[in-house]
């Protein structure tokens, strides 16, 4: 036999070599498929079976609805409420047209849909789009009956906040929004993804674990493509816990309407237990704009407001107290030998320190006065005196321990030290020695001494309680947890002799009571008050000025009432302050009296006191 030149003979040595080797080749081919056969489908066949059906199946997560808060007596502040979505998904429809529609039927400029399709323009074809957020009725009403107009089109219903009140108690409340990138990749954000809405302020923000809920998942079959086949699975989504608040809204209402047309904070503190019952600050905004991401428009105006209406003033604002201070110097007085109840002072209207005189609010002076009276007619010469006795060391001690310089604690955010000066915090943070000039206008809630409104009704509250500070609070119980005791809750007893509480007390009742005292226009025989007023500079005017109205208003002091009721047996201390308010008797001290006068009026119409 010839191939191309060479005769071949049967039985050639090299003719078997050939085709041994051609078999063998072969044969080895298929072993190794069958091992790879082998490793694919009996080895590692349980994990390329896990892999095949993820393909096949896809893991949706639904939206949570978040805990219901609810006020003290179960009336719901806020709740959640369906939004509509709407979705669009671009395969194989006529895209411009189904766009034109969706702008004539929900009144939305075509442009603004068409840049959202142009910002998810490498989003699949198959995949959707939200076009829209939170429709109308209108429009799911008119997406619904002209669905087979709308190929491509659908409609998902997601739970959002509603707040039933807006702007009653918006800065206890707070508001949400949309997650971060930058939040997402810290560890306490690992089970957030990107579009969900957090806590922003106010209750929403403290207790965002508690209100979040657990999300629901669905198990979707797909296909190659990606599409939506059938539901195979669904686990309902979990909503998180209520909470219950010590917030009354009613009071609430009545102090927000009392403060409404002014800047300033009204605090009512249970005197028993230190719950908040009401906490305005004005002026106030509306939560629910911030549902679902608020417009830019919104955004800019709530935040270049002059008057901060985002600022938590209560707890966010500190301020010089004024007069409303001087019941504490009295008790350190007291407490420290320097004074006694029935030692007098001269007040010719001013006291006279080192080469300056420290006038007394009254021109002519109050003359001999002791320490009721001093507390009741707010004689500043009584207290310059103490004050320069006293010492800045001892005052900032006293201050201190009735909360003065440190946060209360409360569970909201952001909540602000005020300052308790002393020669040490003037050396640390202004580089300056301390003068002892600088004392006698600490003595009278002046200087740098500044204190926030609920720093004050706490420390009113241990002075109605004779000497038990308690740390005021807002959540008084958690959905599903067992209600926290009163005795659990903190509290410390203040190192201040019991008789000199009842001292200071009957000079703050004196206050109202007494014709000479600043507050006796609130004066009401049925609901004893009692409580200090209180006038802050804001700037030292060089020349005093008789008539208040020729002051600018930004000009103008802050006005402070402090007060508790009834007298013989606290219940409630209130606290209000109105910025440029002028005087405390006046300005302030009119609001509380009617706080207090509807606090007795709902729950004597209950039947019940708190």
């Amino acid at each position: 036999m010839k191939i191309r030149g060479f005769t071949v003979k049967n039985g050639d040595p090299f003719v078997k070599v050939n085709v041994y080797f051609v078999m063998f080749f072969f044969i080895g081919v298929i072993f190794a498929y069958a091992l790879r056969l082998y490793y694919l489908q009996v080895i590692k066949g349980e994990f390329f079976q896990n892999q095949a059906e993820n393909n096949r199946i896809r893991t949706e997560t639904t939206s949570a609805p978040r805990g219901i808060i609810r006020d003290a007596r179960g009336v719901i502040l806020v709740d959640n409420r369906p939004a509509y979505h709407v979705y669009l998904v671009r395969e194989k429809i006529p895209v411009g047209e189904v766009i034109n529609k969706i702008s004539k039927f929900c009144d939305v400029p075509e442009e603004s849909l068409k840049g959202i399709l142009e910002k998810n323009k490498r989003t699949p074809l198959f995949k959707p789009i939200r076009l829209m957020v939170d429709i109308n009725w209108d429009c799911l009403a008119k997406i619904e009956a002209n669905g087979y107009r709308l190929p491509g089109v659908y409609v998902e219903v997601e739970p959002v906040r509603s707040y039933r009140f807006p702007g009653l108690a918006s800065h206890v409340l707070g508001h949400l929004g949309e997650i971060t990138e930058e939040e997402l990749l810290k560890p306490e954000y690992s089970d957030y993804t990107g579009g969900d809405d957090i806590g922003r302020t106010g209750i929403e923000k403290a207790y965002e674990k508690v209100l979040r809920g657990e999300r629901g998942l669905r198990e979707v079959e797909v296909d190659a493509l990606g599409r939506k086949l059938r539901v195979l699975e669904e686990k309902d989504p979990t909503a998180g816990h209520g909470l219950w608040l010590t917030i009354d809204a009613q009071l609430q209402y009545k102090a927000t309407e009392l403060m409404k047309d002014l800047e300033g904070v009204m605090v009512v503190l249970d005197v028993k237990t230190g719950a908040v019952r009401a906490l305005v600050s004005t002026p106030s905004f509306d939560e629910n704009l911030f549902v679902k991401g608020i417009k830019a428009e919104d955004w800019k105006k709530l935040n270049t407001d002059p008057k901060h209406p985002l600022l938590n003033r209560a707890i966010q604002s500190a301020y010089p107290p004024g007069s409303t201070i001087k019941p504490f110097l009295a008790l350190a007085g007291l407490q420290e030998g320097i004074i006694g109840k029935g030692d007098k002072v001269n007040c010719p209207g001013f006291f006279r320190f080192g080469n300056r005189d420290y006038r007394c609010w009254k021109k002519g002076g109050h003359g001999s006065v002791d320490l009721w009276r001093a507390i009741t007619e707010s004689c500043d010469v009584y207290f310059y005196q103490l004050g320069n006795r006293l010492g800045i060391t001892k005052l900032s001690a006293y201050f201190k321990m009735f909360g003065f310089g440190s946060p209360t604690g409360i569970e909201l955010p952001g909540e602000k030290s005020g300052i308790v000066p002393s020669p040490e915090w003037k050396l640390r943070f202004l580089r300056q020695p301390w003068h002892k000039g600088e004392t006698i206008s600490v003595a009278i809630g002046q200087g740098y001494l500044s204190v926030t409104p609920l720093q004050l009704a706490a420390a009113y509250v241990a002075i109605a309680n004779e000497g038990m500070w308690l740390k005021p609070y807002l959540v008084e119980q958690i959905e599903g947890e067992e209600k926290k005791g009163i005795s659990s809750r903190e509290r410390r007893h203040l190192p201040i002799k019991a008789e000199y509480f009842k001292v200071v007390k009957n000079g703050l009742e004196g206050v109202v009571r007494d014709q000479r005292g600043t507050a006796h226009r609130i004066w009401n025989e049925s609901i004893p008050i009692a409580g200090k007023t209180g006038t802050a500079q804001v700037v030292k005017l060089i020349e005093r000025v008789e008539n208040e109205a020729k002051i600018p208003k930004q000009f103008r002091d802050h006005a402070w009432f402090a007060g508790y009721a009834p007298t013989n047996d606290p219940e409630i201390v209130v606290v209000a302050i109105v910025e440029h308010g002028g005087h405390g008797g006046s300005a302030a001290a009119p609001i509380v009296g009617a706080v207090i006068e509807e606090y007795f009026q709902i729950f004597k119409s209950r039947g019940a006191t708190q």
